[in-house]
């Protein structure tokens, strides 16, 4: 059984998120919406970490077996402004996106092991991320007339 080495998948990117999340918040204080959505946002990540830590025990990975990683995004950059946020904005969609995908997919585990308190764990987790995404794409949808047409 794999389902533990995709829920260590899980957790490398909501630790990439706070990570991310908290990064382009310091980066970007000049946006407060920014700064204080991404601070948020980082704690709900932080939030699914140990929300996930209990399954991780029941379910643990085996070694020397995981499913290929896709090359992770550089949130460090020293690049400021509009254009610079708008990137880190797609970034940070990506990676909630794999978050995302990663519940589908351990949710469909979850329900072939008829493990109803990790269905139920994954539903919140789920929802939560939808709402991370759900602030990205509305932001990015505010920022790209601004940025890519005044080019302020």
């Amino acid at each position: 059984m794999l389902v533990g080495n995709f829920l260590e998948l899980a957790q490398v990117v909501e630790q990439e998120m706070v990570k991310a999340f908290t990064m382009v918040a310091e980066k970007h204080t000049d946006e407060p919406d920014v700064y204080e959505t991404c601070s948020l946002l980082a704690k709900w990540s932080k939030q699914h970490l140990k929300d996930l830590e209990p399954f991780a025990q029941k379910y643990p990975a085996k070694p020397n077996v995981s499913p290929p990683r896709m090359e992770r995004m550089k949130f460090d950059n020293e690049q400021k402004g509009s254009f610079a946020l708008m990137r880190d904005l797609q970034d940070l969609w990506l990676l909630a996106t794999e978050a995302d995908t990663c519940w589908l997919i351990l949710a469909q585990a979850a329900a072939g092991l008829r493990d109803d308190e990790l269905k139920a764990t994954l539903t919140i987790l789920q929802k939560t991320t939808k709402r991370q995404i759900a602030w990205l794409q509305t932001r990015i949808k505010q920022a790209a007339p601004q940025t890519l047409i005044v080019g302020i």
